[in-house]
């Protein structure tokens, strides 16, 4: 029987060292900046976002001077909360593009169930078949690019198995996503069998740099329809993020974690009968005082598990407080100084997410993430009266930046995941692979119906 401990609370003392290392990653990652490697076929771009995750990372599990547990549990407390930022920043930009979504035609709106359920239908099947365990949900019920993380981390935790597989499918689409769904359209572009707008209406995934990789490959096989091609990508690739939030939390996630039960229920069931034959059988004298050796032997060992599983909880001026600053200098780097803007965006963005939470906790039925993105939107539209200047305010503070804290804090928090990682290791190469394939043809597939049948 494992020793349970409560929850340790922390405050801005014991949050001080983690919050300066990640500030000081955080803000030699953005000074670096971006860097593009060229591998022939394509290109990957290593944005300041992966620099501060691998390096965060690397320190999480050096041996040389550990970083405590403690410390990793408080960095992993400060994702929980960096998300909603991420969330409230990513609101800012719906708003404005909300007239381009009420404009799109059904065939384009349709369409977006092939980015949205294509993940679920294949790449979740065989990520169980590789025994992904419960990372496989949170890898497989979209792209995961950065609003994941943030309906992963309100549902299971930032702690969870299924917060790792949002983790591994991130950095494998970053560092691999543009170079490979590059070669995959251009090996569909080139059947001659798709109209070049459906194809165009498949490369809005999600990802900015996956959607233009993907359109320059189309356009290179119909070069006569250059502007229709990055016209319909650029309004599928914000239809997808605009819908991503709300489908995410409310079907494709749900969805991924009933169909996860559904395929593995037999080798559950199978493990609890084992679990079951085993209890049932009387064990010898002999047996009974081999397992009370043993019992004793690893009583320290379930002692420290069940204190590494404990969690950490930081009150929220602390959390805040911290991810402010982080935040504000961050930006101020991104933005090549400190501006009276980026102050006054990240008061904006504070205040929207207090009130969020606020309201997440008052109903509870409505999460956090739903209030912040529905609230954020409506007051960054143009039927918001104050909607224009606040949307150049808050249009100051570098949405890249945000996720780089994010990362940075994610990275720090990780060696302590290090053991289903590498369970999971080279796994989410094939799982992202048949993921991107998957989203992008299933959308291609039915908008070259929708459009049939609307033309």
């Amino acid at each position: 029987m494992s020793t349970r401990i409560a929850p340790a609370k922390v405050g801005l003392k014991e949050t001080l060292p983690i919050a300066l290392l990640a500030l000081i990653i955080a803000l030699a990652v953005q000074f670096i900046g971006s860097a593009k490697i060229n591998v022939g076929i394509g290109s990957i771009v290593i944005f300041p976002m992966v620099w501060g995750l691998i390096v965060g990372l690397l320190i999480s599990v050096q041996k040389f001077k550990p970083l405590g547990l403690d410390l990793q549990k408080v960095a992993s407390a400060l994702v929980g909360v960096a998300v909603m930022l991420l969330v409230a920043r990513l609101a800012f930009n719906i708003g404005p593009s909300l007239p381009v979504l009420i404009k799109a035609g059904p065939a384009l709106l349709l369409q977006e169930i092939g980015h949205l359920l294509g993940t679920v239908m294949l790449a979740l099947p065989l990520a169980v078949l590789l025994r992904m365990g419960k990372a496989t949900v949170g890898a497989t019920f979209s792209l995961d690019r950065e609003p994941s993380f943030a309906m992963v981390s309100e549902k299971y935790g930032p702690d969870s198995d299924q917060y790792r597989g949002v983790l591994a499918m991130y950095v494998f689409g970053t560092l691999f996503g543009a170079v490979f769904i590059t070669l995959l359209t251009s090996l569909v572009a080139n059947w001659g069998i798709f109209n070049p707008l459906a194809l165009a209406m498949g490369s809005g995934v999600g990802s900015g740099s996956m959607m233009a990789a993907s359109a320059a490959s189309i356009i290179e096989a119909y070069p006569g329809d250059e502007q229709a091609i990055l016209g319909m990508a650029a309004v599928s690739n914000l239809i997808t993020t605009i819908l991503g939030v709300y489908v995410g939390i409310y079907v494709s996630l749900p969805l991924a974690e009933k169909f996860y039960n559904l395929l593995t229920r037999k080798t559950r069931a199978a493990e609890a009968l084992v679990t079951a034959n085993a209890a049932a059988v009387a064990p010898t004298a002999e047996q009974s005082a081999a397992a009370a050796a043993e019992d004793e032997m690893n009583r320290e060992f379930r002692e420290k598990v069940a204190q590494s599983s404990a969690e950490v909880k930081l009150p929220l001026w602390v959390s805040l407080s911290v991810l402010t600053i982080l935040g504000v200098a961050t930006a101020s780097v991104a933005a090549k100084g400190l501006h009276w803007n980026v102050l006054g965006g990240y008061a904006v963005l504070m205040g929207l997410v207090l009130l969020g939470l606020f309201l997440g906790k008052v109903s509870r039925k409505v999460s956090a993430i739903i209030w912040i993105t529905t609230i954020g939107a409506y007051i960054s539209s143009p039927w918001f009266f104050a909607g224009e200047p606040l949307v150049k305010l808050v249009s100051a503070v570098d949405f890249l930046s945000i996720a780089t804290v994010m990362l940075t804090l994610a990275g720090l928090s990780l060696g302590k995941d290090v053991p289903l990682l590498k369970n999971i290791g080279w796994k989410i190469v094939p799982v992202g692979l048949v993921a991107i394939t998957a989203s992008f043809l299933l959308s291609v597939i039915i908008a070259e119906f929708a459009l049939g049948y609307w033309s």
